[in-house]
């Protein structure tokens, strides 16, 4: 600990404007760089140690800083350290919801980084509604971090690839969140000295697990999301689209249909992401949340396209708070089915 802080007073002693570039694997010293479920905060320290400063890190963990403490051993040393270099600590941000905390929601990075994630232990990998919710929690991030990137930034998930991790299918959630596949690079934990991967969940969360294959997946705003951000300044009138009350189909896969239209999605994609994260659970206040969902999107999509008239899509949205109520009735009923199924 002496020595990590003899060193870091040394740099910080530093005339940072004259310090050259310097990269770690993927990341810069010149990025703009966000971590998300940060564990015991070692990723983001082995950044910082190796750039000589941390002033373009934000890093950020889901847990509060009481339960960090709890949970891991160095931890507070770690975040200390992460502090004199300069990096934004920010805990109790959710993945889910990570635009619109009051830190982030009007910064823009270079590079978004998910080391690992996972829900939690909710039962066996295997288990077909366990990689559900491991899916809907990539799904709602992608969601989230799309809305957060600079122009040319990228989003990084390192996740396993051996069975049953590879039937998260992580490249199959980024296309539905309008993101493109740059590359996937085999992870190396070497490359990262000091980073130590935590459970971070379960009886013991400071434990590390075994990380066995894994790559870091690289994902970019797909080409037609680039051209709908930026629009010319005379845009068309909204294309209506039809949609017929009861039709469950088209609000259960709207990639099929809705997705065509990338300014419907635009508008209906808070929606499509709350539908995902409740996937299989029962919404005690349906009318209250699908409305709730409905009217932050289409205020976004106002907000964001400075006024644009979007009044093609009024009747759109009377249609879908009528559809919930089937989509619910829908999720149980498969839901049963399964069950039978699994016992049979």
């Amino acid at each position: 600990m002496a020595e990590i802080a003899g060193k870091q007073t040394h740099l910080m002693s530093m005339n940072t404007s004259n310090m050259k570039e310097k990269w770690v694997k993927h990341y810069s010293s010149n990025h703009q760089i966000l971590l998300v479920g940060e564990g015991d905060f070692s990723f983001s320290l082995s950044l910082a140690m190796a750039f000589g400063s941390a002033s373009n890190l934000v890093a950020s963990s889901l847990d509060s800083y009481d339960v960090l403490i709890k949970k891991y051993n160095g931890v507070k040393s770690n975040l200390e350290i992460l502090r004199h270099f300069g990096a934004q600590l920010l805990h109790g941000v959710d993945s889910l919801n990570m635009k619109f905390h009051i830190d982030l929601s009007t910064r823009k990075f270079d590079r978004i980084v998910y080391n690992f994630p996972h829900a939690g232990f909710l039962g066996k990998e295997t288990d077909h509604l366990v990689i559900m919710i491991h899916r809907n929690l990539i799904r709602g991030f992608f969601m989230n971090a799309i809305d957060m990137l600079l122009p040319n930034g990228e989003i990084h998930v390192t996740h396993k690839t051996a069975h049953p991790f590879d039937t998260w299918n992580i490249e199959e959630l980024a296309t539905q969140s309008c993101l493109t596949l740059l590359e996937s690079v085999e992870f190396k934990i070497e490359d990262y000295p000091g980073y130590n991967n935590k459970r971070g969940d379960g009886t013991n969360p400071n434990k590390s697990f075994p990380l066995g294959k894994c790559s870091t997946f690289k994902f970019i705003l797909s080409s037609k999301t680039k051209k709908s951000i930026t629009s010319d300044k005379n845009p068309r009138e909204p294309q209506k689209i039809p949609l017929k009350r009861g039709n469950v189909e088209e609000i259960l896969n709207p990639s099929k249909d809705m997705m065509k239209n990338m300014e419907c999605f635009w508008i209906f994609r808070e929606y499509f992401c709350h539908l995902g994260l409740r996937f299989g659970q029962t919404d005690e206040d349906l009318h209250g949340s699908v409305k709730e969902m409905l009217k932050l999107g289409f205020q976004r999509y106002h907000d964001e396209n400075h006024g644009k008239n979007v009044d093609g899509y009024v009747n759109l949205l009377v249609e879908l708070r009528d559809l919930s109520k089937q989509r619910v009735a829908f999720l149980r009923k498969w839901l049963l089915e399964s069950d039978d199924r699994v016992q049979m």
